[in-house]
């Protein structure tokens, strides 16, 4: 019995958020992609990240779009580093590089490599548009919600 209930307390400690994870900031938005490459795609989409420090973020993005007349899914796994995080006012740079995964006429995978600029980095919300390659030149846009823990910035 003793060792039931000690499982059991382990398991919950376990299950617990501790305080790091409580303090990561979680990111959603939608975006749009556009890709000059034969042939060109036009993708629309979900967002989402999770800051894994201050200044790095990982993030996932889906979309459907087209590209000559045929409909694509893409969807792109990157790696960020922002040059300033806490920045609630303006603009601030950032890079990011990743692979990313598409369907449609061409069907490949490809690797992905973009600089970007956001506004207001450590607010609540902000938009962003990024420049790079990844399937031919990418140009992406959109805008980004934040679940900032209390006390931030740190």
């Amino acid at each position: 019995m003793d060792l039931r209930w000690g499982s059991l307390a382990a398991a919950v400690a376990l299950a617990a958020p501790s305080p790091v994870v409580a303090q990561r900031i979680a990111e959603f938005g939608v975006q749009a992609t556009a890709l000059a490459a034969n042939p060109g795609s036009v993708v629309g989409g979900v967002y989402g990240a999770l800051r894994t420090s201050s200044r790095t973020r990982i993030s996932v993005g889906a979309g459907v779009g087209a590209a000559l007349g045929e409909t694509v899914v893409r969807g792109e796994l990157l790696a960020h580093f922002l040059l300033n995080p806490t920045r609630r006012r303006g603009m601030a740079p950032y890079v990011a590089g990743g692979v990313a995964v598409e369907s449609g006429p061409v069907g490949e995978g490809y690797l992905v490599m973009t600089l970007g600029l956001e506004s207001r980095p450590g607010a609540r919300s902000g938009w962003f548009v990024e420049a790079g390659v990844g399937g031919g030149a990418r140009v992406a846009v959109g805008y980004r919600y934040r679940h900032l823990p209390p006390g931030w910035p740190f």
